[in-house]
């Protein structure tokens, strides 16, 4: 994903949060990319293979950010390690200790993250009090940003804050730690799609495979082209809805890789027709669909909502309400060519 971002033209500072496999030593090197420090192992052979000669062609050495196992127990270096890691990390040719980090297990239980806060500035007194020059420090996420007593330091890591969203655990019961900044978040992203297929359907037919959903009147079905394969998951059959014309309307049978169907037999005014937009994430009028309304009835989060939404789905980027540029696996098409690009693309929900 960095090497990607770098070849989109993205000259920002980019960080892995996770350690990488050796060998990509060189690339991240080349491409300025900063790289993790989360196991000892790891550690090691990277700066074997960043300290190569034949891997090194390009000027500046190879960023490392320690991050510090604090209580979240999915990576980093224990706090009574971190003297010893950084110091083999400065004694490396070619590779510099550029950022010191954890990550919050859960932001909005004070207690707990006291606890991480206290072990991560454990750590960063044992680098001081070995003469080892702090570099930068982050511990904040999104939810970290939301929450009383946010940790800014020297910088903070927002993920799904970037999507409009506020996270799962600070909704509800857990909202009351949330700060006013969450209030002012609006969701950036809808997920629309037009039906390449309406039909009248007799009572006693089955829609899609199984079948899970028969009818059980005459009614109009309304095919809409996207389904697992773009991260509209199987779990959602018979679970879900979409709106049309503003109204919610039920999709039906189970979830085929590229397709799921609307019942949209009580929709008010003239017959739903393929020239009909519908929202499976978003608003119209006063009828919304959320991240968060999705994740509930998946068993998830908001955050693999959002994630899952596969590559295949056309992008269409907005500033106001002007579309800028359209992304397909074709590629980027700039503001010129939106106008098709995005009536192509909810049309057909494909390349």
């Amino acid at each position: 994903e960095a090497v990607e971002l770098r070849a989109a033209g993205i000259r920002r500072p980019i960080l892995v949060l996770y350690p990488i496999p050796p060998a990509l030593a060189p690339v991240a090197r080349g491409e300025r990319i900063a790289v993790t420090a989360g196991d000892q192992a790891l550690l090691e052979a990277l700066l074997a293979a960043a300290a190569d000669e034949r891997g090194t062609g390009q000027d500046g050495p190879l960023e490392v950010q320690l991050e510090v196992e604090t209580g979240l127990g999915r990576g980093g270096i224990a706090v009574e390690n971190v003297v010893e890691t950084a110091r083999t990390i400065e004694r490396s040719r070619g590779v510099a200790l550029t950022g010191l980090w954890t990550h919050l297990q859960a932001a909005e239980d004070a207690e707990r993250t006291s606890a991480q806060v206290e072990r991560f500035d454990a750590a960063a007194a044992r680098l001081d009090g070995a003469g080892i020059a702090l570099p930068p420090r982050h511990v904040a996420a999104s939810g970290g940003l939301l929450t009383e007593g946010v940790l800014a330091l020297d910088g903070v890591r927002p993920g799904l804050a970037t999507y409009g969203l506020i996270p799962d655990e600070l909704v509800g019961a857990g909202g009351a730690a949330a700060t006013i900044q969450a209030a002012g978040l609006r969701p950036v992203l809808t997920l629309h799609a037009r039906p390449v297929r309406v039909v009248d359907l007799p009572e006693g037919w089955g829609i899609s495979y199984g079948p899970t959903f028969t009818t059980t009147r005459a009614s109009r079905i309304a095919t809409l082209p996207l389904g697992y394969g773009d991260g509209w998951p199987r779990s959602l059959s018979n679970r879900a809805s979409a709106l049309v014309r503003g109204t919610r309307v039920p999709l039906v049978g189970n979830v085929a890789m590229d397709a799921v169907m609307a019942d949209v037999t009580d929709v008010p005014g003239s017959p739903v027709t393929i020239d009909d937009e519908f929202a499976l994430i978003g608003s119209q009028e006063r009828e919304r669909i959320t991240a968060a309304d999705l994740a509930g009835r998946r068993g998830t989060n908001s955050w693999e909502v959002v994630t899952n939404l596969a590559a295949r789905l056309p992008r269409v980027y907005h500033a106001a309400s002007v579309p800028q540029a359209t992304r397909t696996l074709a590629g980027l098409h700039r503001a010129g060519d939106a106008g098709a690009d995005e009536t192509a693309a909810r049309r057909s929900m494909r390349p």
